[in-house]
C-alpha cells in the first residue's frame, strides 16, 4: 500500500505543497541487517547502506549495485569518522548540536504524525470512493472527432465546400488543397479533441456541427480559412489510474489543511514582534 511521505513543514504542505507517493521500505530484522562494515568497533548496518542508498540523486541510483554500494559504504565511512571525533570532542553536550537534535526530532515527529494520519485515511479504497463521486457529479469532457482544410483565402474555401456538396471526398481535398502540413498528410484528419484544445473561432463551429455534417461557411481563424467536417461526439472521462495520483494529492492537501485549522482553532497562539517584544496591533492576523 502506497504511503505519503513529507519534505515540507506541515503549513507549507498544507498550503499547497503536494507530497510525492513512494514504497515505504520494509524494517529490516537483526538477521536480516548486517554489519557491513566497522570504525573503531562502530557498526555501519546494512539498513544504514540502504538508507543512504536511496537519499541519493536519482541518476547516481541508476549505477550498478556493485559499483554504487562500496562507494556508499565508503562514505558511510567516513561520516562515521567524523561523528566519532565529534563525540570525542564531547559535542553531544554542546548546546547548538541538542538545539539543531531537537529540531529534527520536531521534523521527524511531524513526518510521521502526518504519515500515519494520512495512512489511516488514503489507501485504494478510500481513493476509488473519492473517484466515484467525481465520476457521478462531474460530467465527463465532451470531445469531437474532424477534419478540416485550411486555405488562405475565402474564395478557395468556399470552392471547397461546394465540391464538397456536389459529391467530392473530404480527404481527398484536403490532401490536394489544405496547405496545414499535418493535416495534409492525414487527409486533414484532427483526431479527438476538446473545445479549449483548438483556438475559439475553430472550436465554436466545429461543436455546432452534428456527426457528418460539414461547415455551410468557411471559418475564419488566425491561421486561414477552414472548411470542417465533424465525423464523431464522445464523451471522455478519465481513467481511475489516470487519476489516481492527482485524487490522493487533492486528498492529501485537504486532511493536512483541516487538520491544521482544528489545532489552531484549539489551541492559544500568541504573537511577538521579531524583536521579542509584545505586538501592539491585536497579535495579528487570527490563528488560522
Amino acid at each position: 500500500m502506497p504511503r505519503f511521505w513529507f519534505s515540507a513543514m506541515a503549513l507549507a504542505l498544507a498550503l499547497g505543497v503536494i507530497p510525492a507517493l513512494a514504497q515505504t521500505p520494509k524494517p529490516l530484522d537483526n538477521q536480516a541487517d548486517p554489519v557491513v562494515a566497522t570504525v573503531d568497533g562502530v557498526p555501519i548496518l546494512r539498513s544504514e547502506l540502504i538508507q543512504a542508498q536511496r537519499a541519493l540523486p536519482a541518476q547516481l541510483q541508476q549505477m550498478p549495485p556493485e559499483i554504487l554500494l562500496p562507494a556508499v559504504v565508503e562514505r558511510l565511512i567516513n561520516t562515521k569518522l567524523i561523528v566519532l571525533a565529534g563525540r570525542k570532542d564531547k559535542l553531544a553536550a554542546d548546546a547548538e548540536v541538542k538545539k539543531r537534535v531537537t529540531a529534527a526530532e520536531d521534523q521527524v515527529i511531524q513526518d510521521v504524525y502526518l504519515n500515519r494520519l494520512l495512512e489511516a485515511r488514503i489507501n485504494d479504497q478510500t481513493i476509488r470512493q473519492r473517484y466515484d463521486q467525481m465520476i457521478k457529479d462531474k460530467a465527463g469532457k465532451e470531445e469531437i472527432s474532424a477534419r478540416h482544410i485550411l486555405v488562405q483565402t475565402e474564395p478557395e474555401a468556399r470552392e471547397i465546400i461546394a465540391a464538397l456538396k456536389k459529391g467530392g471526398d473530404f480527404a481527398a481535398l484536403a490532401k490536394e488543397k489544405s496547405v496545414d502540413p499535418a493535416g495534409k498528410q492525414q487527409g486533414g484528419d484532427l483526431g479527438y479533441f476538446g473545445r479549449e484544445d483548438m483556438v475559439p473561432e475553430f472550436s465554436e463551429a466545429a461543436f455546432k456541427l452534428k456527426d457528418g455534417e460539414i461547415s455551410q461557411d468557411p471559418v475564419r481563424t488566425q491561421f486561414g480559412w477552414h472548411v470542417i467536417k465533424v465525423e464523431a461526439h464522445r464523451t471522455k472521462t478519465q481513467s481511475f489510474e489516470e487519476m489516481r495520483e492527482e485524487l490522493a494529492s487533492e486528498m492529501t492537501r485537504e486532511i493536512v489543511g483541516d487538520t491544521v485549522t482544528k489545532l489552531r482553532e484549539a489551541a492559544k497562539v500568541e504573537r511577538f514582534n521579531i524583536d521579542g517584544s509584545p505586538r501592539t496591533d491585536g497579535g495579528g492576523p487570527p490563528a488560522r
